[in-house]
């Protein structure tokens, strides 16, 4: 699918006029079906089901013998625990003997046991004991259930859920897992529309402008609320429309957005879209924390977001820690039990009219939860066919177009190649103040080191 030419050179700029090619650009009803539809059988399932995902965090299962829990995964049901030795196993829910829900069983000396009659299996699905099963009989040894391999990564339990013969040998390498656990933080939140929508949130840079602005009375030098970010809020009000371009690499692409800043200047936005899942938020300046998000399906009409937050060069500390977990940041939602968050479609977001009025352009509180609000407000999966798209759009559409294109080349017996490429996930993404003069690729060097943002 990529160009033979070297990945730095695969430069996309946006059309001239995106809405005179509005025919091509929009999805068919058939083709935004394949793009949302992630179940067992499915054309983009299989697709998905050939990349390792993180299917809960490690201090959900926190040491071993603890409980397990139940996980819903591509529209899977699993139960995942942490047996004897600290080993994490994800099994089918239903016990080989007569189903009962292993969710239920006992988790004890190297396997989960059920409670109706007492078979006990290992992290790799193998029955290990059947108490009422006769010492000679040929069930020993042989019974079974099915068990996706496990590795944990990043503060992350992560599962393959595809065939044995197609496993990549490791997970991406994101650099949010390869810093010290001390030098990172990471959660999940639910998201309660498609993973397609939220993603599409992540690479479109442009709605910054709009949905994340104070009100205008809020911005002032002297706003202790603003007062850090006061120039590149303005930056971002003053340029609703940035010109985008995209670099192709060996996982996915890269997004620059340049905004005009002060007079001869731009400031740029570089997202990260990584395939199928990842991306790295535009918003660090150097020297900064970075973020980054990671989607993992649960079904079509909901997902989960892990949101993970890393420096390179020191640890995170206890006041950073304390601010992620209320919420704080941008990145990370406020929230409640179960990884919801407080503020949700099931209360409105508690949006606040008065607020809207005279404080933030939404009346909703939070970066995240205004994200969640404008993505979930698309349906639990959108009818792209009535989209109008703009050249602001061009992620999006590039992104479509490159996920269906993946999906369809596995259908058609042409195995992806990404997941076999997992040191090309070293990548980032993140702020840049630059003379207007200077081009994308120059950008990422002089930002990154690497014209695609790859690191050493």
């Amino acid at each position: 699918m990529q160009s033979r030419e070297p990945a730095a050179r695969r430069r996309r700029d946006t059309a001239p006029s995106i809405d005179s090619q509005r025919m091509t650009l929009m999805l068919s009803a058939q083709d935004n079906e394949l793009l949302v539809s992630g179940g067992p059988g499915t054309v983009m399932g299989e697709y998905l089901r050939r990349y390792w995902h993180p299917v809960a965090l490690s201090d959900e299962v926190p040491e071993p013998d603890c409980a397990p829990i139940r996980l819903r995964v591509l529209g899977e049901d699993w139960v995942l625990f942490r047996d004897s030795a600290g080993r994490t196993g994800l099994l089918d829910p239903a016990c080989a003997h007569r189903g009962a829900n292993l969710f239920y069983g006992r988790n004890e000396e190297g396997g989960l046991r059920c409670v109706y009659h007492g078979w006990k299996f290992a992290t790799d699905g193998a029955c290990i004991d059947m108490p009422n099963v006769p010492p000679g009989s040929a069930l020993h040894g042989k019974m079974r259930i099915r068990a996706c391999p496990t590795v944990e990564f990043a503060g992350m339990v992560w599962a393959y859920l595809g065939s044995e013969g197609t496993m990549p040998a490791t997970v991406p390498q994101l650099e949010a897992g390869l810093v010290p656990a001390s030098h990172r933080f990471v959660t999940k939140r639910l998201v309660e529309c498609n993973w397609t929508h939220s993603m599409e949130g992540a690479l479109d840079t442009a709605h910054f402008s709009f949905l994340h602005m104070p009100a205008p009375a809020q911005m002032r030098d002297d706003n202790p609320a603003v007062a850090a970010d006061v120039a590149r809020l303005r930056w971002l009000r003053n340029d609703p429309m940035p010109r985008f371009k995209l670099i192709d690499h060996e996982v996915g692409f890269l997004i620059g957005g340049a905004r005009h800043a002060d007079p001869g200047d731009h400031y740029w936005r570089l997202t990260q879209y990584m395939l199928p899942t990842h991306s790295i938020t535009p918003s660090a300046m150097p020297g900064e924390t970075l973020y980054g998000y990671t989607w993992t399906p649960i079904d079509d009409s909901r997902c989960w977001i892990y949101t993970y937050a890393w420096h390179p060069d020191r640890p995170l500390d206890d006041a950073e820690r304390e601010r992620y977990q209320k919420g704080g940041y941008g990145q990370f939602a406020e929230l409640g039990a179960g990884y919801v968050p407080l503020r949700n479609r099931g209360n409105d977001y508690l949006l606040s009219r008065e607020e809207q009025r005279t404080t933030s352009f939404t009346g909703v509180r939070g970066i995240a939860e205004q994200d969640q609000m404008a993505q979930e407000s698309q349906g639990v999966i959108a009818d792209r066919t009535r989209e109008h798209l703009t050249a602001t759009d061009i992620a999006i559409v590039h992104f479509r177009r490159l996920l269906l294109g993946e999906a369809r080349a596995l259908a058609a017996g042409q195995a992806p190649a990404a997941p076999g490429r997992a040191e090309a996930y070293r990548v980032r993404g993140g702020g840049a103040h630059t003379p207007a003069s200077q081009p994308l690729e120059e950008v990422m060097e002089t930002r990154f080191g690497s014209a695609t943002g790859l690191i050493g």
